[in-house]
């Protein structure tokens, strides 16, 4: 039984159908540990790795390729959510990409149960809390769920 999606602050835009993210018509790459004692090497451990996965299985949509726009968006989302996996939530434990005709599913789960919420900017030359804010402004939909002690954040971005 999967354990019932959590609310976070602010929204994604709208757009995305449920029907549309529930269906996978295209590539599936997953990378996982279910064990951190075994095969390390699939888990991306910072988010140039994770970058790199996703960009190479954007390289396999079939169709014309997804516009640079797309592409900065998409690896950007991913670059933010492993950044802040690893920076706020003890870590990634699981990374999960999926592909279809007209977007990407990307997961990620941490160690942390704690929900992502956006910094209050006061001015002050502070560093950070962008990386929430710029997931929910590129991501057609986020889900957040509770997993093994943590938090697994999945968001769609449109690749057309």
């Amino acid at each position: 039984m999967s354990a019932p999606p959590l609310r976070a602050e602010g929204s994604a835009r709208s757009g995305y159908t449920d029907r549309h993210d529930k269906e996978t018509t295209g590539v599936e790459e997953v990378m996982a540990v279910p064990d951190a004692a075994t095969n390390r090497a699939h888990r991306p451990t910072t988010a140039a790795a994770a970058r790199d996965h996703v960009r190479r299985l954007l390289s396999t949509q079939v169709g014309p390729p997804p516009s640079e726009t797309a592409v900065n968006d998409i690896l950007l989302v991913t670059s933010e959510l492993v950044t802040n996996a690893l920076r706020h939530g003890g870590g990634v434990i699981r990374f999960h990409a999926v592909l279809d005709a007209r977007a990407i599913r990307i997961s990620v789960t941490d160690r942390s149960p704690v929900l992502p919420r956006i910094t209050p900017r006061d001015g002050a030359a502070v560093p950070g809390g962008y990386g929430w804010p710029l997931i929910q402004r590129l991501s057609t939909a986020i889900t957040i769920t509770a997993a093994d002690g943590g938090k697994t954040i999945t968001v769609v971005v449109a690749s057309r």
